[in-house]
This record gives C-alpha cells, structure tokens and sequence, in this order.
C-alpha cells in the first residue's frame, strides 16, 4: 500500500532530554574509542599474541578512529615491553665482504664502539713505544744477523765448489748467477764466451746445468727455508712484544663482556688480527710527512670500527616506529658507497645504515598502506621479511643489474609487530590476489562507518564533544548545539537509525561551529552555530552542483516538473565530488515499437552503463516476461536511455525508472512529470532500497523550489528507505505545508498509482494489449514475407 509520508518520518531528531548537562564543559572528557568494539579487541588480540604472522591490517575509512586506536594501544603496550638489543655491524676477518651483525644489550652498542676507538687510539700510542726499545731492536738484530750469517756460509760454499770446476756464483737481485772463469777466478766476460768453440760451449752449459742442480738449488732452498723461518720468529717476536700490549689493552673489555659469546669471539678475531697487523700502528718515519699514505692507514684501521646501527640507550620499553615514506631502502636499510679515485665506488661495514625494520626491531612498526604500496617493491620486501623472519639492507647500487661489488651482511633476525593501516578495497583485494598476504596479516581489524543510535552512543557523542573541547580549546556545545551534531552523525550515516564513527568529519564540524561561534562574540557554541557551520561547508563545496542546477533551470538540461509525458520519466542519481555528495535529476525515456529486439539500454550499449546497472536492466526484462509473457512471446523492441548524460551511468537505483517508463511507453498512459522516483526492483516486481535517498529527494526539492512549489510535486522511494530519511528543515517545512510530497512503495504497481494517477491494473492492461497487438503485427509481418 502507498504511504503518503508525514513530516516524522522524514527526520530522526535528538531527544535532548537525555543530556544531563548544560554545556559539554560539565562533562568528563575521555579518551575511549567509540562504536568501534570489534576493530579494538582484533587489535589487542593482535598485539597480545606471540606468534610469527599474528601482525594486523587495519581497514576501514579515514576518520573512524583507526590511527588513534592503533597509536594508544601500543603506546600503551609498548611503555611495559622489555627494551629490545643494540644491533650492530663490524668487519668480518675471515671475509670483509660479509660483515658480522653483533646484538648487545640496549645501551651497549655505542659503548663498546667507544671501547674500540679507545683501543684503537691507545694502541696506536702504545705499541710503537713497544717496539722502540733497545731490546727489541736486539732481538730483531739477532734474527737478521742469523739469517745473515746464514746466508754468507751458503755462499762461501758455493763459491769453493764452483771454483772447482771453472766458474764463479755471482749474488744479484735476481739471485744467484753461474759464470765461466778464467784462470784468476774471474766471470769471463759474455763477449769472450760467445768467441768459444760449439763444443766448449756446450760443455759449459752442462757443467753449469750440473753446478745449479747439485749445488746452487739446494743452497738457495736452505736459504729460503731459513727466510721463513726468520719471518716467523719476527712474526714470533712481535706477538711476544706487542701481545703483551694488546692482552692489556683488550684485558677490560673481555671481561665486561664475558657473558657475550658472540662479542668475545669477536674481540679474540680483533686481537689476532691487530698482532698481525702491527705495521698499521707502526707508521714509518716518513708517513706523517705523505697524506696519502696516513689516509690509506686510516682507512685500513676503520675495519675496528663498530658500525651501530640500532641505539636503545635512551630507551624506555619497546620501539614504536610509524615510517610514512617506506620505500626499500627505508625499510630495509641500506648500503652506502664512497667515490674512488679514477671513478666507481667501495664499501665496508661501516657505511650500512638502518631501516624501519631495524628500529621497529623487538617493538611495532606503524605503516599507512598507501604509502606502502607508492612504492616500487616495498610491498614484496616487506612480505619477504616477515616470511622470512630476517632483515638485510638493501644496495641501491646493484638493483640495476650494475657490476658493482658490494657486501653481503650477515642478516639479522626480526621480532617485530607491523600495523599496517589500509582501506577496506585494498585488504580484500590482497587477500584475493596475493597467497602469502594472509600468512603475514593474519589480524583483521576491522573498522565500521556506522554505530547504533542509541541514547547512550548520542550520550558518546556528547562526551567526544567535550573531549575535542577540552584538548583543542574549543567553545563548550549546549545541548541543542551536541543535538544538532547528533543528528549530523546520523545524517552523515545515511540513516534514521546510525551515527557515523568517522569522528575526524565531526570533529572539523566541532571546530568550525567553534569557529562561527566566536565570530558572533558567543560565549558557547549553540544549535544554529552548527547549523551554520553545516551550511557554509556545503557552500564551499557544492559549485559542481550549483553548476548542473543552473543548467537545468536554464533550459540546457531538459527536466520537466510540471505536465505528463508517455515514457518519459524523472529519474534521480547522486553523484560524488570530493567530501560533497548531492542528488540531482536524470531524464529517462522509453520507446517500444514493433521488432524481436526485446529491451535495449542504450547506455548498455555504447558501454556508458557498468555491471550493476545492466544487471537491472536484465532483471527488468524478467520482470516483464513474467509479468506479460504466460501466453504470449515478448515481440517487442524497446529502447530505453538517460537523456543528456554523458558519463557512466552505475547501480540498480533506476531499474524502477526504467520499469515505470517502459510501461508508460506500451500502455500510452503518461507519467506526471512533477513526480520523480527511486528505487531498484526484482523480477517480482518488488521495490527495493537504494542508496543516497536523502541527497535524491533533496535534489530534486532545490529544482522544484527554484521553479516554484505547485504542491503536486514529490518523490517516489522505496519504503525500505523510510529509516534512511534525514531530510533538511526546508524539505520538512515544505512536506508539513502540503507544498512537497513524499510516496513510500513496495512494488512496480504501487509506483505506476503514484506516477500515473491510474490503476495499476488499467495499466497492465493496456500494456498487454500493445504486446499482443506486436506480437500479432510481426507475426503478420513474417507470413507476408
């Protein structure tokens, strides 16, 4: 049955008598998130569970509460955690190109990197004064002298056996040389030996062959092998000496960290390799005097370094990181490079920088998810690192396919929970689309738009009022101001019976009704101080609509709200700019005549029309075959458009336009144009709710008003959308004066009484009529042929 809606179904006011205030400065300001109880307890179940994959994926719109949820929930975590380890980078001397990643407790990082540079700087003070020690110099004199000694026997010997036999050894720097002497025991010159026969030649060259292998050879590997010997006493010496120095100097930070068995190994690897390394400390006299040389040493001493990359001295709890650029490098970390003379780059250990993932390491990383997938591969690196369990930095420079030798540091674990901040588009298409999404996101924190009205959630919203008040220094609302806001929330929700939770859009109104407010000298916000503030944001943003009404109040446009037309109808659409959303009127036009094309959507077919809305035009085609084709084939062509749009035309809301229309058009029964209508419909011919009412019977309201009210116009809507009515005061005023109308309806026939002021079933049955008489017309058609 066709309602005829009054004024009360139009609106759902705000019982002020539920407030017991008389401005929200007699209220408590809290901090509790609102309407939200089960995105908050997936996320403290999220952070309380201990295990690899539990991370969370935040979803819902801007301005539900989600970031601040996340932020004081693991602040509040995080103050009791236990501080996580230092995490440090240093040489490794069994392969520099894999540096060793050292964990110390919190603070230690720094310190045993000041303990290093302290050694360093003591050693390269101590040990040269080690070595410059009579002493010293005397044992070094005695290995020489012995090796020296040495040497002048072995050559004596080889000098006698070789004079045995014509010939003398001569010592150069290439080492021993044979040549023929003469009678006095001098080499005869090359000049003098190339006069000798062929046959004194070659016997001389056997008599040498013979003297190199029975006597200079194994008098040279003497030699060599007593060489050897000498290094290695040298090598001896100097570890005697100088390990002395070094046992001392490392002695104290052995023992501080005895307990680390990592850092111990390290610090044996660093005394063995400073022992065998002694010239580093031992600059020759000329070093200070060649800048190169002391910046080549410098270099080579960095490999004592400790490269900290995470520092938790100062740290109280766990880490909260939120990283709003994360790109690779930002989150990995990354590895630097230094110029070379004669171009390219090197690098070491210690030009390894942090990422997020190291900082957020044993605490929370915060990320938003759409600067995560800004990105280029930050989403993969992610995910493989929390796959994986483990972090490296990542080298810009061999992303490229770039033959640059870089490092391979060793990687280090990771125990960490990441937020990830998204909306709700995004998470279902990951879960669709990415296998592993759900094995690292396996926390669903999901964030609604909309929460009950009930008095103790507009109650909540009172106390939000007071809060924002209280932190921003804003006016105090009396009651009717928080009643007006109330019934915003609702009308935001797009229901009677919701209070939107996107608290960032009421807290701007909060701020700009603060603001009117203290422009009219007002000591307390009130009622049309949000009235206001509601009516000028509308303004700043409603130009596009302002635009389209003026077209069709100028006859651009074409829109009828007066007179009747057969298969001509007002359809109603609501359209998105930004923040703003308004409704505005769509002609539709139905033709049928003789053909076996059955129903076409012309929008459907140049592709102007998306899936829902050719879905409805599929439904409206069975509706009609049940409706009229018991007995009878539909023979028909219809066509049927939105007039003058030029855009995509989406959703189901004009199936019953199109129903209403194609009707009029077979029954020849106009449509009353100062009547526009809403709704989607099933193939029963049912009337089902749609979205946007508010907006649709709103546009359609500002038309008419602009040409004047006649008290015949109105909207159709379905009656499942009574609850979703929150008309403007002007819409109520105009319904209560009988100037403006609102019809609720639950079916096509419903639809027609109201459009077309006749019975549904005189409708049909002219409509029926028309189709036999096409059925009966292109049978007649066909026989002729």
């Amino acid at each position: 049955m066709v309602q005829k809606l009054p004024v009360d179904k139009l609106f759902q006011g705000c019982d002020l008598e539920i407030f017991q205030f008389t401005t929200t400065s007699d209220l408590k300001p809290h901090s509790r998130i609102i309407g939200q109880p089960r995105g908050t307890d997936a996320i403290l179940f999220g952070l309380a569970i201990d295990s690899p994959g539990y991370n969370i994926y935040v979803l819902g719109e801007a301005g539900t509460g989600r970031t601040t949820a996340i932020e004081r929930f693991i602040a509040e975590r995080a103050v009791n955690d236990p501080v996580p380890s230092d995490w440090a980078y240093v040489h490794n001397f069994r392969d520099p190109r894999k540096p060793r990643a050292l964990s110390l407790p919190a603070g230690e990082g720094k310190q045993l990197g000041k303990s290093m540079q302290a050694l360093i700087d003591d050693l390269r003070s101590n040990l040269p004064r080690a070595f410059d020690t009579d002493e010293f110099r005397s044992a070094v004199h005695d290995i020489e002298h012995e090796l020296e000694t040495l040497r002048a026997e072995r050559l004596t010997e080889v000098q006698a056996k070789a004079g045995q036999v014509g010939a003398v050894v001569l010592a150069t720097p290439a080492g021993l040389q044979i040549l023929p002497a003469n009678e006095k025991g001098q080499p005869i010159p090359p000049e003098a030996l190339a006069q000798l026969s062929k046959e004194e030649q070659l016997a001389w060259r056997e008599k040498a062959h013979k003297l190199e292998h029975e006597v200079v050879e194994e008098a040279v590997r003497e030699i060599q092998n007593m060489e050897t010997k000498t290094k290695e006493k040298m090598r001896e010496l100097v570890r005697d000496v100088g390990g002395s120095v070094v046992d001392r100097a490392l002695e104290e930070l052995k023992t501080h960290y005895a307990d680390g068995e990592e850092v111990c190994e390290y610090l044996d690897e660093v005394h063995k390799d400073i022992l065998e390394n002694t010239g580093l400390f031992r600059p020759a006299d000329d070093d200070e005097m060649d800048p190169r040389r002391e910046e080549s040493r410098a270099r080579l001493l960095r490999r004592y370094e400790v490269n900290v990359i995470v520092d938790h001295g100062e740290m109280q709890g766990a880490p909260v990181v939120v990283e709003s650029n994360p790109s690779i490098p930002r989150l990995l970390g990354r590895i630097e490079h230094e110029p070379r003379g004669g171009g390219g780059a090197v690098t070491d250990f210690t030009l390894i920088r942090s990422g997020a993932l190291h900082a957020a390491n044993g605490g929370y990383l915060v990320l938003r998810a759409k600067d995560l997938f800004s990105e280029v591969g930050a989403w993969d690196a992610l995910k493989r690192g929390l796959m994986t369990l483990f972090v490296s930095p990542d080298d810009p420079a061999t992303r490229g396919g770039a033959p640059t030798r870089s490092l391979d540091p060793e990687k280090i674990p990771l125990d960490l929970k990441v937020v990830l901040i998204g909306p709700t588009q995004l998470y279902y298409w990951l879960h669709e689309i990415d296998e592993d999404f759900t094995t690292v996101f396996k926390v669903m924190a999901d964030f609604d738009e909309h929460m009950d009205r009930s008095p103790e959630n507009e109650m909540e919203y009172a106390t939000f009022i007071a809060t924002r008040c209280h932190e921003e220094d804003l006016l105090p609302f009396d009651r009717a101001a928080v009643g007006k806001v109330v019934e915003h929330g609702s009308r935001l929700a797009g229901s009677q019976t919701k209070l939107t939770t996107r608290f960032g859009v009421i807290a701007d109104l909060l701020r700009e009704s603060s603001y009117w407010a203290h422009r009219k000298e007002s000591e307390v916000v009130a009622a049309d101080h949000v009235m206001h503030a509601i009516q000028e944001g509308r303004y700043r943003r409603n130009r596009v609509e302002s635009r389209l009404r003026e077209r069709v109040l100028d006859g651009t446009l074409l829109i009828a709200t007066e007179g009747e037309a057969v298969g001509q109808i007002n359809g109603l659409t609501v359209s998105w700019i930004g923040e703003h959303r308004f409704g505005q009127p769509s002609r539709v036009t139905a033709r049928t005549f003789m053909g076996k094309d059955g129903v076409v959507q012309i929008d459907r077919e140049v592709n102007l029309a998306g899936p829902i809305h050719n879905k409805g035009v599929l439904t409206l085609v069975g509706y009609l075959g049940g409706r009229y084709a018991d007995n009878l084939p539909l023979s028909l062509s219809a066509q049927i458009t939105f007039e003058q749009t030029y855009g995509g035309v989406e959703g189901d809301s004009a199936s019953l336009t199109e129903v209403c229309s194609l009707l009029s058009s077979l029954s020849s029964i106009p449509i009353k144009q100062a009547r526009a209508v809403t709704g989607s419909v099933n193939q029963h011919g049912e009337v089902q709710a749609i979205g946007g009412v508010t907006e649709k019977v709103e546009g359609w309201f500002e038309i008419c008003k602009q040409r004047g009210l006649t008290g015949d116009q109105g909207v159709v809507v379905p009656a499942a959308n009574i609850r979703d009515l929150m008309l403007d005061l002007e819409v109520r005023d105009a319904v209560a004066e009988g100037k403006f109308h609102l019809w609720a309806i639950n079916s096509v026939d419903e639809g027609l009484e109201v459009l077309t002021g006749q019975s549904a079933e005189k409708v049909h049955e002219l409509a029926g009529k028309r189709l036999r008489k096409l059925a009966e017309g292109l049978e007649a058609f066909g026989k002729k042929d």
